[in-house]
């Protein structure tokens, strides 16, 4: 379904652009129809970088993006809309994504008339509340208020609720869960998972391991806009063999150990661009050696 072809992204820096800092470099993955593809990484890593260059909110410096197997940079106009009718994204801060003056459920209006302007009322009417309870939100309780009267999670919901109303293929989710609380960031969880069991792909983007590791069937692991490690998720968690991803797993907080103050902390791990090797059967590290 969606594929990304050693894309790279260079951003000009310097006071008159004379320089060049490359935020992603030479990443490949793919991500499948009804599979949840964890893109993991550190602030700075790149990872939202390649969630806008997917949704063409980006321009890819080298590389390609290819989605049902066609080049998307290629599309403008009616072609770049029906892109948006497959593929959609859901952010961070889901205050952001709305108007404070309007009401919460304008994001649906919107959603009709540029893709459904001929649906009637009454029709249209179903849909919403099909969709609002396809997220587990009841529609009395939360259409018709304002922002303000609903909770992050509740509007984080409501923006999947309008992608799911375009029968999207795949979802970008960018850290949708890092401003929710614990108890509304587990119903947004199993949300995705009732959502990739109809069929729906998702790449989900977060710096928390432990979310990724819940949700998804392959994990992607990012350091400074490059793989370092990628395979089955069992495989990157349960046997990790890159320096920066045994490290990442050893910063993780275990809830039933306190903090010790005065423990070795993992060192930081050398850094470079190295090629990625097949250590085991889908399970790819860079620079391993065995």
């Amino acid at each position: 379904m969606l594929s990304l072809h050693s894309i790279s992204k260079d951003y000009r820096t310097g006071a008159f652009g004379g320089a060049t800092m490359t935020a992603v470099r030479d990443v490949s993955f793919d991500v499948g129809v009804g599979e949840v593809v964890s893109l993991i990484g550190e602030s700075g890593s790149g990872k939202s970088t390649i969630g806008r260059m997917i949704l063409r909110l980006a321009s890819v410096t080298r590389g390609k993006v290819t989605f049902d197997g066609a080049d998307i940079s290629a599309y403008r106009g009616p072609a770049l809309k029906e892109y948006y009718r497959d593929v959609q994204g859901v952010f961070q801060d889901p205050f952001s994504c709305y108007n404070p003056v309007f009401r919460a459920d304008r994001v649906f209006a919107m959603i009709k008339e540029e893709y459904f302007p001929r649906v009637p009322r009454e029709e249209w009417a179903e849909k919403i509340e099909a969709a609002v309870e396809a997220v587990r939100l009841n529609p009395g309780e939360v259409l018709g208020k304002y922002p303000h009267q609903l909770s992050g999670g509740q509007l984080q919901r409501l923006l999947i609720a309008r992608a799911l109303l375009l029968d999207i293929k795949l979802l970008v989710a960018d850290e949708i869960t890092s401003m929710l609380d614990a108890s509304t960031r587990i119903d947004v969880l199993n949300l995705l998972a009732d959502l990739k069991a109809r069929g729906l792909g998702v790449l989900f983007i977060t710096h928390d391991l432990s979310l990724g590791n819940y949700v998804s069937e392959r994990t992607i692991v990012l350091r400074r806009g490059s793989i370092v490690e990628m395979g089955p998720t069992n495989l990157v968690f349960g046997n990790p063999l890159h320096p920066y991803t045994i490290k990442l797993l050893d910063s993780v907080p275990r809830l039933h150990e306190k903090w010790d103050v005065d423990a070795e902390r993992p060192a930081e791990p050398a850094w470079a661009v190295e090629p990625l090797v097949e250590a085991e059967p889908g399970h790819f590290v860079a620079g391993y050696a065995a």
